[in-house]
């Protein structure tokens, strides 16, 4: 990192700090904090008030490239608190054009080093890793790297980024590339995953039935209970185990 890199990083994280401390809300933390069981440590800052400070740095930081958005954005993750976090999604977000297939592999770190919680990794999930798929900026299976993790937070973020190309690719390939999720230790994933299949299931029904019932008997049972949400309880009985 370059001592000027450092200290634009240094100012923008105390800014940061300054702005959303005197915008802490005791109450919003409360509120909020049963929806995050690995805890939530906030200001309680409103969600816009984030994002009109991400606009405010973004317009007067204007030459920051996407490399250094994601050194940035690594730095606010690691203080811990919600809105800093936040603060590096938004910022990325605004930049989002300017990323290309090297900003994608740099976003791994984001998962691996400081994404802690199911809100801010859905969220890039859904808006920003997407992107580089849909663009086809990379392909899918640019992925793998990310099921291979030991964050249990990058390797969520495989199955539901995939939410959103379930339609652009034969239900046989991603069920296979995302099959060694199916025997994950961690809930966060068996939750990940489990989306995915649900929501692929509504496209390719008896494809992911047939995949589910080949690991019926191996897969964590969070992931068959969301990826069978939709089916009737007799239906749901196919997936049962095998105890015999």
């Amino acid at each position: 990192m370059h001592i000027k890199d450092a200290q634009i990083y240094r100012e923008i994280i105390s800014s940061a700090e300054e702005h959303f401390s005197a915008r802490a809300n005791p109450a919003n933390v409360v509120k909020y904090a049963r929806y995050f069981k690995d805890g939530y440590d906030a200001w309680g800052v409103d969600a816009k008030a984030i994002k009109d400070f991400a606009k405010e740095i973004s317009e007067t930081h204007k030459s920051l490239s996407p490399q250094q958005i994601i050194d940035l954005g690594l730095l606010l993750f690691t203080r811990g608190k919600y809105e800093m976090g936040s603060l590096a999604i938004n910022l990325s977000e605004i930049r989002l054009k300017d990323f290309d297939k090297e900003t994608f592999k740099e976003l791994k770190r984001w998962f691996d080093f400081g994404v802690g919680n199911w809100a801010h990794a859905d969220y890039l999930c859904s808006k920003i890793l997407p992107y580089f798929l849909q663009k086809e900026l990379v392909h899918y299976q640019e992925f793998e790297p990310w099921l291979r993790s030991s964050s249990k937070w990058t390797r969520r973020a495989v199955p539901v980024s995939l939410i959103k190309i379930k339609k652009e690719h034969e239900p046989e390939s991603l069920l296979t590339f995302i099959s060694p999720l199916m025997t994950d230790p961690e809930r966060v994933v068996h939750q990940g995953t489990g989306w995915f299949l649900r929501e692929l299931w509504k496209v390719h029904p008896k494809v992911v039935e047939d995949f589910l019932y080949k690991y019926r008997n191996t897969a964590a049972r969070l992931i068959i209970q969301y990826a069978t949400e939709k089916l009737s309880k007799e239906e749901r009985i196919r997936f049962r185990r095998d105890t015999r």
